[in-house]
């Protein structure tokens, strides 16, 4: 055998502590952001936000009277 002997508790271990770092990592760049680039992602969003409902064609609150496929309006049947 001219292998290197390798423990496989430790490899395991090492395997796992990897994985975890590798975990953190991806939090840190998810979560680890400071309350002034919060502050400006959520001003930036609501910027978007406000650009996009600005160029709608009608207002929300108004709605359309329901016309079919025929023209007709459809029937009611209350």
């Amino acid at each position: 055998m001219s292998g290197d002997l390798i423990n496989l508790r430790l490899a395991r271990k090492r395997k796992a502590r990897a994985e975890k770092e590798r975990q953190a990592a991806a939090n840190r760049a998810t979560h680890g952001r400071s309350k002034a680039d919060r502050q400006f992602g959520a001003a930036d969003r609501e910027k978007q936000s406000q650009r996009h409902e600005g160029h709608r064609l009608t207002d929300p609150e108004v709605r359309p009277s329901p016309v079919g496929i025929d023209g007709k309006e459809p029937r009611s049947d209350d």
